[in-house]
């Protein structure tokens, strides 16, 4: 039987994203978040839930846009500091030494040196309590050369992207490839009825 522990913010794997964003003056501004995930195939849409007190929050609201910026597992340090200071109080970009790009699709920066980059547009907002939802239409998603597999995607094994686990606030690589999806479980259609 399994024990209780709550009612919490608690699924696996959860993402480290870099959320990228422009302010009212312009300048260009980071943040990690980890709520966040695809949520439609079709137009392609991710989400990323912030907190008001955000600086990033306001930023979406007020610019309509923003990037979803995974990084690699080398950035790591510069990842958590993106979620520990405010861009009201710091210039990220400069602290990290890392480059912001503006996009050529939204009113949004990225980061150059993350591996893989999805440009969107808000398509809704919706207020979820202390979050906020904010639902973008990807309207690009560029990547590194160096992680494109020979049928132009990116490798999640050569993307190196960080995990997050909040139960613990700790970061994690990835672990070893399973098995082919829509295939390994086919073995088990013979077993139907």
């Amino acid at each position: 039987m399994k024990q209780s522990i709550g009612s919490r913010t608690i699924a696996f794997p959860t993402p480290t994203w870099v959320v990228g964003t422009y302010d009212r003056e312009g300048k260009p501004n980071i943040m990690a978040a980890a709520w966040g995930g695809i949520c439609c195939s079709r137009p392609p849409c991710v989400y990323v839930s912030l907190r008001k007190a955000t600086y990033s929050h306001g930023n979406i609201v007020s610019r309509g846009a923003y990037t979803v910026n995974i990084p690699a597992e080398q950035y790591v340090k510069e990842v958590d500091y993106f979620g520990i200071a405010s861009g009201r109080d710091a210039d990220k970009f400069s602290v990290s030494g890392l480059t912001p790009v503006k996009s050529s699709v939204v009113d949004a920066p990225y980061v150059e040196e993350f591996p893989l980059v999805l440009e969107c547009k808000v398509l809704r907002i919706v207020e979820l309590g202390l979050h906020t939802q904010f639902i973008g239409e990807i309207m690009d998603v560029k990547a590194d050369p160096s992680t494109l597999t020979e049928n132009g995607l990116p490798d999640i094994t050569k993307v190196k992207p960080i995990i997050f686990e909040p139960s613990n606030r700790r970061y994690f690589g990835l672990g070893s490839c399973l098995g082919q999806a829509f295939s390994i479980g086919k073995a088990l259609q013979s077993n139907q009825l």
